[in-house]
């Protein structure tokens, strides 16, 4: 039998959260069962709009292959020409892409980390050169701008992936960081790709759409987490017309189905009701990080819907809290095994979160101090 490319057989694949669902059967346990704190998805549901749509939605044609209706919309809300937008099937089909339509074997590629494993795996996917400059922990995993800056004066990368607000530490940069990052990409002739799929969970964004004149930047963002579309995989690109048609060569076709156009529309219609509960939600992380550090854990400090604990022991706390049918994200395939990763839900779920921390604390779980870190 044909082997298939050695770029495949060496890859690894990356571990992502939520519930896996082979275990359950296995064990006996229902999905409902489980509350789910390891996705960093908005816990209040689509809008009952949504639902609505998808009900009238023709799953018997074929979707518009280029989501026109939804590409102008988003376009009209970016204040940008409809040539600039690409519709994905999620963020994770657009960092494909981009690797896909950008990348050669042997290409240079820097991540800043500790951050999203699927940039390294799409990057190694087209055999490129993959580099990851590590935010330390003692710095709360706040990127030094000027080590990447001058790293990509010195390597002069093809692509430089950079999530912001960052997944799993929360940071999230202001304009004056990442125009420099960009700046140092435009004289090194690098792509700088910013993945903003955590963008509408902050409680102050920045416009970055008028850096995209500079012809160096592709803004990934996502109608999955924030619109609650997990399900239906929802998501777009912004970047200069170029680029956009350099991805939309490399995209299958029909990628976005007929019911995730028709539930993107609809949840646009009510955008202000979406907003609201973005709002509710930074204010029920910032609860229940409080929580966290009232019982003595190192609860990282955050700008959208998740943050990091410091449990000492990332996969034993996941494996402690499953026993109470509670699942989080060890945060070791980040490269951070003694970090667990909290998405936070509504209030009577946090609730319960806490009462089994308190459990488990009563029932001589160990805890490292908050001075353990570094």
């Amino acid at each position: 039998m044909p082997l298939p490319r050695n770029a495949i057989q060496n890859l690894t694949s990356d571990q992502h959260g939520g519930i896996d669902y082979a275990r359950l059967r296995a064990e006996g346990i229902a999905p409902d069962e489980i509350l789910d704190f390891s996705v960093n998805s908005n816990p209040f549901g689509p809008h009952p709009a949504v639902r609505e749509a998808l009900a009238r939605s023709d799953i018997a044609r074929y979707p518009d292959p280029e989501a026109g209706l939804l590409r102008e919309r988003l376009a009209a809300l970016c204040g940008l020409p409809p040539a600039q937008v690409l519709v994905t099937n999620g963020t994770a089909q657009a960092i494909w892409l981009v690797a896909l339509a950008y990348l050669d074997p042997g290409d240079a590629v820097l991540i800043v980390g500790p951050t999203f494993g699927e940039y390294r795996v799409a990057s190694q996917l087209m055999a490129a050169a993959v580099h990851i400059l590590f935010a330390p922990e003692e710095q709360r995993f706040y990127p030094d701008v000027v080590e990447i800056a001058d790293w990509i004066s010195v390597h002069r990368p093809r692509l430089v992936w950079l999530c912001n607000p960052n997944n799993p530490t929360g940071v999230y940069l202001g304009r004056k960081a990442i125009l420099s990052i960009l700046t140092a990409c435009q004289t090194a002739g690098s792509m700088l790709v910013v993945d903003e799929a955590y963008m509408n969970f902050t409680d102050k964004p920045w416009d970055s759409v008028p850096l995209l004149e500079s012809g160096h930047l592709l803004l990934l963002r996502s109608m999955t987490k924030d619109f609650a579309l997990a399900g239906l995989r929802l998501g777009y690109v912004l970047g200069p017309e170029e680029g956009i048609r350099a991805l939309r060569r490399v995209q299958p076709p029909w990628s976005v189905n007929a019911a995730a156009q028709a539930a993107g529309l609809a949840a646009l219609d009510h955008l202000e009701e979406y907003r609201e509960a973005w709002s509710v939600l930074h204010r029920l992380t910032e609860d229940l990080r409080a929580a966290f550090t009232r019982l003595g854990q190192m609860a990282l400090p955050t700008t959208v819907n998740f943050f990091l604990v410091r449990t000492g022991d990332g996969d034993g706390t996941r494996e402690a809290l499953m026993r109470h049918r509670i699942l989080v994200r060890s945060c070791r395939s980040f490269g951070l095994p003694a970090h667990i990763r909290i998405g936070t839900r509504r209030p009577e779920e946090n609730r319960r979160l806490m009462e089994v921390m308190e459990r488990l604390a009563q029932e001589g779980f160990s805890w490292p101090s908050p001075d353990a870190a570094g």
